[in-house]
């Protein structure tokens, strides 16, 4: 059947797999992907789903070997093109586990295209774990539809961020003290978004960012938002109007 607004159906299982994507080829599943499609979908042989790999749109795919770890996929026909995606990258200082995995997930889901840790100096939490991000990244992008992958960087002291920031692009700085409200800051072009910690950036560390000639100061309005809060305002003030939900 030709792909069609109403085929697939949008209740087909989506999976993200590595290899890349074209009609007539043959994907294994690797043993949780299998288990998943297997045991807890219950699709046999001639079972559909929908993969994606990152890089070209969304693929009808259908079962043609199913065992209890070992599943084979038969790739069909394209269901949809690449998105195209604002360059944004969200810049943000970690916060606990549950918390930021919440951040990240919500991130994607906006359409982030990148995700950058900033360690700042009041940054509580030392040690991250970015295979267990990558892998929120991945079932965020699943369950919301996307064909682009958001990438995650390595964590990074805020000098050395700041240090090694793109002329290119601009700096728009959450900056808990003041700047242009963000319902008026935003431009359409290569854009980083950086926010800070509990208990914000120090006074040092502001002077240091707004000193960056393409860094931007941006007001959040005047309630005080949690660090989670004030990333995903402020991404969903630049969707909504300099990047992709105009």
């Amino acid at each position: 059947m030709p792909a069609t607004p109403a085929w697939p159906p949008r209740s087909l299982a989506r999976l993200y797999v590595d290899p890349p994507l074209s009609a007539g080829i043959a994907v294994g599943l690797d043993a949780a992907q299998a288990n998943y499609l297997g045991n807890v979908l219950r699709l046999k042989a001639g079972g559909e789903v929908l993969l994606f790999d990152g890089v070209s749109g969304e693929w009808l795919a259908r079962v043609v070997e199913a065992g209890k770890r070992r599943m084979i996929l038969a790739v069909v026909e394209p269901t949809r093109a690449q998105e195209a995606v604002p360059n944004l990258t969200l810049a943000f200082a970690p916060v606990k586990k549950g918390r930021v995995d919440w951040l990240v997930e919500k991130a994607v889901e906006l359409g982030v295209a990148r995700l950058e840790p900033v360690i700042t100096r009041r940054t509580i939490v030392d040690k991250l774990n970015l295979e267990r991000m990558r892998a929120h990244i991945v079932e965020a992008a699943e369950q919301c539809g996307r064909t682009a992958l958001a990438t995650i960087a390595e964590p990074v002291k805020l000098d050395a961020f700041l240090k090694a920031f793109d002329a290119g692009r601009t700096l728009y700085f959450a900056d808990e003290n003041g700047g242009e409200p963000a319902a008026t800051a935003f431009q359409p072009g290569p854009a980083t978004i950086l926010t800070g910690p509990e208990g914000g950036f120090t006074p040092e560390e502001a002077e240091a960012i707004r000193a960056l000639p393409n860094a931007k100061a941006i007001s959040l309005g005047p309630r005080i938002l949690r660090a989670e809060t004030a990333a995903l305002a402020a991404v969903t003030t630049y969707m909504a109007l300099a990047g992709d939900w105009r």
